[in-house]
């Protein structure tokens, strides 16, 4: 059983900063791509950061230069530090993971349950 747990969310005014973190922990034996999602209240989830097992990046275009995608690979971790936070960032924000369990032929897809940040104007 894998898992994945966000958390760091919360209230912040606009233009304040919040830290997420997501945890994966389980049968694991390599993490590949990790990724942050949002989905907003009557939108669609999306994409907002990715990031490799290399380090590589990539962000939704509404978050560039303001949100910066990191990882821990020693601690399973991936982190989503969120600066100049505006009303329009509130959502339920997911961590997404694929993983390779010990034995396993394939990477699958984890989904954490979301953890809410809410930016107040």
């Amino acid at each position: 059983q894998v898992q994945l747990v966000e958390s760091g969310g919360g209230l912040v005014q606009a233009g304040g900063s919040l830290r997420l973190s997501c945890a994966a922990s389980g049968s694991i034996f390599s993490i590949n791509a990790m990724r942050w999602y949002r989905q907003a209240p009557g939108k669609q989830r999306g994409l907002v950061a990715a990031i490799t097992t290399g380090g590589s990046t990539n962000y939704a275009d509404s978050v560039k230069g303001r949100f910066t995608i990191s990882r821990d690979n020693a601690k399973n971790t991936v982190y989503l530090q969120m600066n100049s936070l505006k009303p329009e960032d509130t959502a339920v924000y997911y961590c997404n993971a694929e993983i390779l369990a010990p034995g396993g032929y394939q990477y699958m897809n984890y989904w954490g349950k979301g953890t809410l940040v809410t930016v107040s104007s």
